[in-house]
C-alpha cells in the first residue's frame, strides 16, 4: 500500500506551527507532496527538514518569502530534479521531480493568476510548457503521479459558486479546456474523481467571509496519474478536521510499490 498526501500549506512553518507534522506522523504515508513553503533554505529548521523517517527534497523560489514545493519521501528517489527546464518557472520554485525504477513522483504549484491580469498571463504561459513536459515524461513508459495545486477547478461539481467565477481566474473557459484536454485526449487521469464523484468535495476556501464554515470552496489541488497506477487507487479523501492552511491535504491510497533500479 502506498499512501500520497499533497497540500498547499500557504508556509511550511505556518503549518508546522499549527500542528501539521504532528498529524502527519499519525498518516504515516508514504509521500507527502508540499506546495507553496514560503521559504528560503536557510529559513527552514532542522525539525522541519529533517522529518524522521523521510528524505527532504525542496525547490525553492528566488523570491524571499514565495511560492516553493517539496517532497517529503520515505524512500530516498534513484533521481532528484528540481525544476522543469523552464527558467521563468524554476526560478520560482515550482517543481520537485523523484524518479525510481517504474514510478515518477512531482509534486507540482501552478502558477494563480487571481492577481493581475499579467500574472493570469504567467499561468497561460505555464500551461503551454507544461504540456510538452508532461508528455516527454510519459515517453519514460514509467507510471506517474503528478501531485499538486494546479489553481484550476475543473467542472462545475469542483466549486460551489460557479456562475460567479465564470470570469475568474481559476474557472476561466481557457484553463478548464486545458484540464478537459488532459483528462480525455492525454492520457491522463483525475484520481479522486475516479473514486469520489459526490459534489461539494473542495480542497481551497477563501479566508473571506465564513467560506469554509459554509464549505464555499473550490476543488483544486489534484493527484493526477498514468492509468496503471490510477487502477491502483483505492480510497482518496479530503481531510478537513484541522486547519492546517487555507487547503486542505488530499490523501489517496494505492496499491503499487515504487521499485528502485538495480
Amino acid at each position: 500500500m502506498l499512501r500520497v498526501i499533497t497540500i498547499n500549506t500557504n508556509g511550511i512553518r505556518s503549518a508546522s506551527q499549527k500542528g501539521f507534522f504532528n498529524w502527519m506522523k499519525e498518516q504515516n504515508p508514504d509521500f507527502v507532496c508540499i506546495q507553496e513553503l514560503k521559504a528560503q533554505e536557510s529559513d527552514i529548521s532542522e525539525n522541519i527538514r529533517n522529518c524522521p523517517g523521510y528524505n527532504f527534497y525542496a525547490h525553492y523560489a528566488a523570491k524571499k518569502g514565495y511560492s516553493g514545493c517539496a517532497v517529503y519521501s520515505k524512500e530516498k528517489a534513484d533521481r532528484v530534479r528540481l525544476g522543469f527546464g523552464i527558467e521563468e518557472f524554476d526560478n520560482e520554485g515550482r517543481y520537485v521531480e523523484l524518479s525510481f525504477k517504474n514510478f515518477i513522483l512531482i509534486s507540482v504549484y501552478f502558477p494563480s493568476g487571481s492577481s493581475s491580469d499579467e500574472r493570469q498571463q504567467a499561468k497561460f504561459r505555464f500551461l503551454e510548457v507544461f504540456l510538452p513536459h508532461l508528455r516527454e515524461l510519459k515517453k519514460t513508459g514509467k507510471e506517474i503521479l503528478v501531485c499538486g495545486d494546479v489553481n484550476i477547478a475543473h467542472k462545475e461539481i469542483d466549486i460551489k459558486n460557479w456562475k460567479g467565477n465564470l470570469k475568474n481566474s481559476g474557472f476561466l473557459p481557457e484553463e478548464r479546456a486545458w484540464m478537459t484536454n488532459l483528462f480525455d485526449n492525454e492520457g491522463w487521469f483525475d484520481i479522486f474523481r475516479k473514486l469520489d464523484k459526490r459534489p461539494e468535495q473542495y480542497t481551497w476556501w477563501s479566508n473571506r467571509g465564513q467560506a469554509r464554515a459554509k464549505n464555499v470552496g473550490w476543488r483544486i489541488d489534484y493527484q493526477i496519474g498514468t492509468p496503471l497506477i490510477c487502477d491502483a487507487a483505492t480510497n482518496a479523501s479530503i481531510y478537513k478536521e484541522e486547519r492546517f492552511s487555507d487547503h486542505a491535504p488530499l490523501i489517496i491510497d494505492y496499491l503499487f510499490s515504487p521499485e528502485h533500479e538495480s
